[in-house]
This record gives C-alpha cells, sequence and structure tokens, in this order.
C-alpha cells in the first residue's frame, strides 16, 4: 500500500525506541476516527504503528472478513505481540460495539487461536467487571476442564483467567477450579513479580478472594 503524506507523518513521530501507549492515545485522540489512515497504518506492519491504526479503526467497518485478515496480519509477529495487539483490538474496539461482541461470544471453536483467546479473555472480563449470575458459567468451566491441557498458551492463558475469576466470584464452583488448577498444574512454577497476582489457579483465587473480603 502507497504511504500517504498524513500517514508518514505521523509515522516519523513513532519512535520504538521512545512511544509509549500514551503518547500513541494523544496521538489518537487528535485524529479521532479515520478507517483509511488506520489501514496505512496498520500496513506497515510494525507494532507500535498497528496500535495506533487500532484507536483510530472505525468499528462499524470491523466485519468477520475485515478481523479475519487482521488476525492474519498479528499472527506474523512473535508471541507477546500477537497477545498485546490482539486484546488492544478487543479493549479498543470490539468491546465497544454490539455487533463485534457477538461476533467474540461466537468464537468458542474458531480456527484463529486468537479469535479463541478472545472469546475466553471476554467471558473473563465479564466477570472480572463485577458481572456475575451468568447461565453459561458451569458450561463454560465445563469446557475448560476438558480442554485447558490442550490448548495453544495464548489460548490457555485466556482460559486460565476466566476460571480464575469463575473462582474468584463463584463460591460454588470454587472448588473445582481449585482443582482444575493442582490437576494440570498450568502455572505453577511461573515467576512473577513482587506484588503481582500468580496465575496458577489455586494461588489466583486464594488472593482474589482474600481481596474480596478485605
Amino acid at each position: 500500500m502507497n504511504i500517504s503524506p498524513d500517514a508518514q507523518r505521523i509515522l516519523a513521530t513513532i519512535d520504538p525506541a521512545r512511544t509509549k501507549l500514551g503518547d500513541l492515545r494523544k496521538i489518537a485522540k487528535e485524529i479521532k476516527k479515520d478507517h483509511a489512515l488506520a489501514m496505512e497504518l496498520w500496513s506497515t506492519g510494525e507494532v507500535l504503528p498497528r496500535q495506533l491504526a487500532i484507536l483510530i479503526m472505525d468499528k462499524k467497518l470491523l466485519s468477520q472478513d475485515v478481523i479475519d485478515g487482521l488476525c492474519a496480519d498479528i499472527e506474523a509477529h512473535g508471541f507477546d505481540d500477537q497477545c498485546h495487539l490482539i486484546d488492544w483490538l478487543m479493549a479498543n474496539q470490539l468491546s465497544k460495539d454490539k455487533k463485534t461482541v457477538a461476533m467474540m461470544e461466537s468464537w468458542r471453536d474458531s480456527p484463529s487461536a486468537l479469535q479463541r483467546r478472545l472469546f475466553w479473555y471476554h467471558q473473563a472480563r465479564l466477570r472480572w467487571m463485577g458481572k456475575t449470575g451468568h447461565d453459561n458459567t458451569d458450561e463454560l468451566l465445563g469446557l475448560i476442564e476438558d480442554g485447558l491441557a490442550g490448548e495453544q498458551p495464548m489460548v490457555q492463558w485466556a482460559m486460565n483467567f476466566t476460571a480464575g475469576q469463575i473462582g474468584k466470584f463463584e463460591a460454588p464452583l470454587r472448588p473445582r477450579c481449585i482443582a482444575l488448577g493442582e490437576r494440570i498444574g498450568l502455572y505453577k512454577d511461573e515467576m512473577v513479580a513482587k506484588n503481582c497476582t500468580p496465575s496458577y489457579l489455586p494461588e489466583f483465587i486464594r488472593i482474589e478472594v482474600a481481596k474480596l473480603s478485605g
């Protein structure tokens, strides 16, 4: 794709070594919404321009075909950047519109690991934001129990996080979530920074439940 002068000017302000997410948000606030410009920035293949592109996309134009293309592009990045870009897309675009939320809710069995990650991360966020009493909670936990061990790492994280939120907020299901973590042992040996909550389910649930009562 040919890069317009406007896109070139914006790209010149982005320094991979110095530009922070807050800087990208400031640029996006000035641009507001410009889907054509977003696609130009996206075409660079670079992480920071793609993060900025996500901020200025028009969510009304994010059809399943468009999202499939974005996911295919994201797969060219390394693991950490894949996770960051797809989660950034969810937080800043896909979670903002009923149409795209409905798409995320249909991705449980998507052939795209990125889209499966978002199915589970969306379910976790619904509970994380304090929305409890979901009709599908027991079903989801059963799917996690059956499928967590065999999933791809980027999807495992989101499934595990969903189980953690279920265990945190749904006391009757808490023992199953703890037993799941003990049985699979996912993240048991993970080293975490001071004051960070570990992802290992028994510890995650213990710490997060204590926060609720504290």
